[in-house]
């Protein structure tokens, strides 16, 4: 059953991120923005400055008052589960911001609670809105590259002092892990990690680790905030040569194995040989619009979000799966 629009959005947590969520609805017309709530005032009073809507300390209020029929969750990701609660028993529609949650348990309930109520959960893998990510995607499921060797993932910065909550693997690797079983079409099977704790004072920020894919992928995850510069890239090795993407620039490129030429093969005999470097034409979009916009016609159309709650809950899953091997020092099988 089709919604009518426009429906009432708000934000719950207008910070870093959640600031950008409150300036997307503001510029939508099938769900403008109508409220934010956030304890930080001067937060507030800016939100209010620029987009003229109602602004509350306490969520429970702004969500009583306003009646919203979505609402953005920006808060850190131990207070997830209480906020999503509140709204989902008011019958409104919830995006989270990823990850899920810091617990599968607590997840588990979420996803529970959205399915008994009847609304939409819908979490922030923003990545997979990025129009180079989905560009890949179209080669990968054409065949492009060929089978599927290894896939690095490179995602690491400067330590944020905005996240005291969780470290590493939930804040980020859940991006990557996401991510691999997209664009494989395999589910991780083995996890191995390294795991240590140089600056932050509770949780990790290093991590490298080993994953195995169900097809036999490799993959390889490099992942810190102890890199003074922000880089975000993702390579795929395979029989027809590699595709790189930039996440931060939204560039693919494909090296093409030279010596293959289509003969399978020949490539045991011929090995790898550099080809042509092709540039993708990739058409630029902001992965946060195109990701709210996506969410909004799913409570429209009463479609399911392109990353609902089981599908991301998975990566938290893997991702304490990840910490487990982390802390045992050992191979661990999902």
């Amino acid at each position: 059953m089709t919604v009518v629009t426009p429906l009432k959005a708000a934000v719950i947590g207008v910070g870093m991120m959640g600031r950008n969520h409150a300036r997307v609805y503001a510029q939508m017309q099938q769900a403008p923005l109508v409220a934010v709530a956030d304890p930080d005032i001067a937060a507030l009073e800016s939100i209010a400055r620029a987009y003229k809507v109602h602004v509350y300390t306490d969520y429970h209020e702004m969500l009583q008052q306003e009646k919203p029929d979505l609402v953005s969750i920006a808060v850190p990701t131990w207070l997830h589960g209480e906020a999503a609660a509140a709204a989902m028993s008011l019958g409104v529609h919830v995006f989270m911001e990823k990850p899920l949650t810091a617990t599968v348990s607590e997840g588990e309930r979420l996803v529970e609670q959205a399915r008994k109520a009847g609304v939409k959960l819908a979490v922030g893998h923003i990545e997979r809105f990025n129009p180079a990510v989905l560009a890949l995607k179209r080669e990968l499921d054409a065949g492009q590259l060929g089978r599927i060797f290894q896939i690095h993932a490179r995602r690491v910065g400067p330590f944020p002092p905005r996240i005291s909550d969780v470290g590493v693997v939930i804040d980020l690797a859940t991006h990557e892990l996401n991510l691999l079983e997209y664009l494989t079409g395999s589910k991780v099977v083995s996890v191995f990690a390294d795991i240590e704790r140089a600056i932050h004072s509770t949780h990790e920020d290093l991590l490298t680790g080993i994953l195995k894919l169900e097809n036999g992928t490799v993959g390889i995850l490099d992942i810190n905030w102890l890199t003074p510069t922000k880089i975000r890239e993702l390579s795929l090795i395979g029989e027809r040569g590699m595709f790189s993407v930039n996440y931060l620039t939204q560039d693919l490129f494909f090296y093409e194995n030279d010596y293959l030429n289509g003969n399978w093969e020949g490539m045991a005999l011929m090995g790898v040989s550099e080809g042509r470097k092709i540039r993708h034409n990739i058409k630029r979009k902001e992965p946060l619009v195109a990701e709210i916009e996506a969410f909004v016609e799913a409570v429209v159309k009463d479609t399911e979000p392109l990353i609902g709650g089981e599908e991301a809950l998975r990566a938290v899953m893997l991702a304490h799966r990840l910490l487990e091997s982390g802390r045992e020092r050992r191979v661990i099988r999902v």
